[in-house]
């Protein structure tokens, strides 16, 4: 069964993954509402034709639907999942999911008391199937036990189509928060760690001085209970490279490594979701463009059976949790 969607914020590109993923399953999807002008509104109109906006919120809200999908300004993003929660809808939300721990209080306040789903959808993993190929790999054994994640997340500055809460550290939660969250996402999945300590976290303007809350480099390292990691997030990849950014995941493990080159593979004719497996067997790169992604079609499971099959819940609220933290850590609050 199709689940009926409706869309609260269009503010961040993001959202052309997440409601084409779940179209793509077959579920539909007729409004979507925007807190005033946003810059993806044209594209998204031309992506999406048949999902036409509505000029108040409360007209999706109180609508007969399964599922919300909330891509807003970060900061907004708990308040508007936590309405949608308490009007009885399942929340897809764009990460950060929120951007201060008080946020993160409360939405964990609202799915205790409404037993809706708050579903993060951290996309460098979710949406790259050479992650998802790494999950296959590392779940089977290929590379033993999970012993150092590394992540490498560079972004293109692309100042020109960039709107104004951007630059606002208030409004995106600041760079190991926003960013920040997919990396953590991926080291708690991969180490399977629980119990967390954040040894290091820095965050800096180190280009843009005119645009004093901006970040453009972050790092953090991380302790785990089950392995360690190392996690890094720019905005300097040059306008040579062909794509927006030249992501990487690195595997440690206790029988052989794991490379992932998701958006690109420099040097090399353009190609996507790269995975580069050495064990005491193999030395292979594996071409992951066909490799399924499961996140959505677990995720409809999960609001049709009641499971936690996408990601648990206190893994999400787990992810959220450090990121803000290492946020704050680099911040000296």
């Amino acid at each position: 069964m199709s689940l009926k969607l409706g869309v609260l914020g269009i503010d961040h590109g993001h959202i052309f993954g997440m409601l084409g993923g779940m179209k793509a399953l077959g579920c539909t999807c007729a409004n979507y509402w925007t807190d005033g002008p946003a810059v993806t509104e044209d594209k998204f109109n031309e992506v999406f034709p048949d999902v036409d906006r509505v000029s108040d919120r409360r007209a999706i809200l109180d609508a007969d639907l399964d599922m919300i999908l909330i891509s807003a300004v970060p900061a907004d993003r708990a308040a508007l999942a936590i309405e949608a929660m308490e009007a009885g809808k399942d929340v897809m939300v764009d990460k950060p999911g929120c951007t201060t721990l008080d946020q993160l209080d409360a939405i964990r306040d609202c799915v205790a008391r409404t037993g809706r789903i708050w579903s993060v959808n951290f996309s460098e993993r979710f949406e790259v199937r050479a992650a998802a190929k790494a999950s296959e790999l590392v779940a089977a054994g290929a590379i033993g036990r999970v012993v150092q994640v590394v992540t490498l997340a560079p972004h293109k500055q692309n100042l020109k189509t960039r709107p104004d809460w951007y630059f606002l550290k208030q409004r995106y939660g600041g760079i190991l928060c926003d960013i920040g969250s997919h990396q953590v996402d991926q080291f708690l999945h991969f180490t399977g760690s629980t119990e967390v300590t954040i040894g290091h976290a820095l965050a800096e303007n180190t280009t843009r001085p005119e645009y004093p809350g901006f970040q453009d480099f972050g790092e953090m390292t991380l302790v785990g209970d089950k392995g360690h990691g190392y996690l890094r997030l720019d905005w300097f990849t040059p306008d040579g490279l062909p794509t927006w950014g030249d992501g990487r995941l690195f595997l440690l493990g206790t029988e052989g490594t794991i490379e992932c080159r998701k958006y690109t593979d420099i040097g090399q004719p353009h190609r996507t979701d790269n995975l580069y497996l050495v064990n005491a067997e193999e030395n292979v790169h594996i071409d992951c463009r066909e490799v399924e992604l499961p996140y959505f079609g677990r995720l409809i499971s999960d609001v049709q059976d009641r499971t936690e099959t996408a990601a648990t819940q206190a893994h999400t609220f787990r992810t959220m949790e450090i990121a803000i933290r290492a946020q704050m850590k680099a911040d000296g609050l």
